[in-house]
């Protein structure tokens, strides 16, 4: 009776578990935030991580210009600001877009922390428990991460080479209507999928406009990698097309300083004042220092001549990858070819699960991201996503051989023990069977 504890007394990791909103259920730590602490060890060939390779930014330029601007205007660099943005970077930011074909009024662009505090703010102001998200399958980490938490329901809609299938998005939204959900809009990364590595054909462009539209469903545009395509100019984006049925978000975060969270939204004018009001309700403004070094480097430095340099090194990146794919991985292996970003998306051998091999690849020295990430509903453990933007070409072609020489021993396993073949993988050399989401 003695060790018996008290009636009250705390016998959990956790004390709180009993107070917390309902909410938190959804909040889990993402796989790839996970992989960081031994992706980042100096022996581990990490294809996990989607970090920009900022070693070739011009530091002394961003170095002079954040110096000028503190001698110049430090009060107001380091002083609250607008909830809204820096106006001057605002106007900056249509230039910008103007790049994609986007003619926009600065009043309409919203400053973000980052273009994921976008995703969220969005979420916030759009999204109550159980209405429906529709997403990409796969879908980026660390949207899926915020559907979650605001407690919406994500379907998921095929994909294949070419981008989003309009076909299979128009069955999703009859089928989410059939069953009495309400779709609150379409999250899409149109251009250089994360992490899919794919881009939404020309043709089907108009086509999901037109979906869309006759549903009455708004569309959240992600395009952080949208000036970083490797063999032809920035690709018009849906926004361009479509004013008010598109949210834009865009990203300093690629194409100048992860480190600044410098991001933007672009919405329709109502839309527009909702956002600067969830702004301020969760951040107050965002950061003037941050807006105002980013504006001061796309004053003082050929910013787009910086971009196209990156688009180079990121272009011999993919093409070191894409030769050491070809030369190392199993016949049994199927990938794409990306015309732009980060990412290649590899299709695995039947019965050989991405998230169980991890572990082994980890101590052969080599890191990626399981398919199982990047899906709202158990599926993708038949994939993997392999990053080519931070390693050099050397260490891209390692980290490969070492991939390979793990796979194969994983195959040899099956074929002596036997394994359970995932189903419904994203394969986007032939297309995708989408595993749907019971709706019932």
């Amino acid at each position: 009776m003695d060790n018996i504890p008290a009636r009250g007394s705390h016998t959990r990791l956790d004390s709180y578990v009993d107070r917390y909103a309902a909410r938190t259920a959804g909040m889990t730590a993402s796989e790839i935030r996970a992989l960081f602490a031994v992706a980042s060890r100096p022996e581990v060939v990490s294809l996990a991580g989607g970090m920009p390779n900022i070693s070739g930014l011009p530091l002394d330029v961003v170095g002079a210009a954040i110096g000028d601007l503190i001698a110049t205007n430090g009060p107001v660099a380091l002083q609250y600001g607008s909830g809204q943005g820096d106006p001057t970077l605002r106007d900056q930011i249509c230039d910008v877009m103007r790049l994609e074909g986007i003619e926009a009024h600065p009043d309409d662009v919203v400053v973000t922390i980052g273009s994921q505090q976008a995703v969220d703010l969005v979420t916030r102001i759009f999204c109550d428990p159980g209405d429906v998200v529709l997403c990409e399958a796969p879908s980026y980490v660390g949207a899926l991460g915020v559907f979650k938490s605001f407690q919406c329901d994500v379907v998921h809609v095929g994909m294949d080479a070419d981008g989003l299938v309009p076909e299979a998005l128009d069955q999703a939204i009859r089928a989410v209507k059939r069953a009495g959900k309400t779709i609150k809009f379409l999250y899409t990364i149109p251009n250089f999928h994360n992490p899919a590595g794919v881009t939404l054909a020309p043709e089907r462009r108009p086509e999901i406009l037109r979906i869309c539209r006759e549903h009455d469903i708004l569309v959240l545009e992600d395009n952080p990698y949208g000036l970083l395509g490797f063999d032809r100019e920035p690709i018009r984006a849906l926004r361009a097309d479509e004013a008010e049925g598109v949210i834009y978000l865009g990203s300093f975060s690629k194409t100048f300083s992860p480190g600044m969270r410098v991001g933007w939204a672009l919405a329709p004018h109502a839309v527009r004042e909702k956002l600067v009001l969830a702004q301020e309700s969760a951040t107050l403004c965002p950061p003037s220092f941050s807006q105002m070094a980013v504006s001061a480097y796309l004053t003082a430095h050929d910013w787009q001549g910086q971009i196209k340099q990156m688009r180079e090194m990121y272009r011999e990146r993919r093409d070191a990858m894409m030769s050491a794919l070809d030369d190392f991985m199993p016949a049994a292996c199927a990938w794409n070819r990306p015309e732009g970003g980060f990412f290649v998306w590899v299709s695995l051998p039947p019965g050989i699960d991405a998230k169980a091999m991890l572990p082994r690849a980890v101590t052969a020295r080599v890191a990626y991201v399981p398919g199982t990430a990047f899906f709202a509903d158990g599926f993708g453990s038949g994939s993997m996503r392999l990053s080519f933007c931070y390693p050099t070409p050397e260490r891209i072609r390692e980290g490969v051989r070492r991939l390979a020489g793990v796979l194969e021993s994983e195959m040899e396993l099956r074929e002596t023990f036997g394994a359970t073949s995932p189903t419904h993988e994203l394969d986007v050399r032939s297309g995708y069977n989408s595993p749907g989401t019971d709706l019932g």
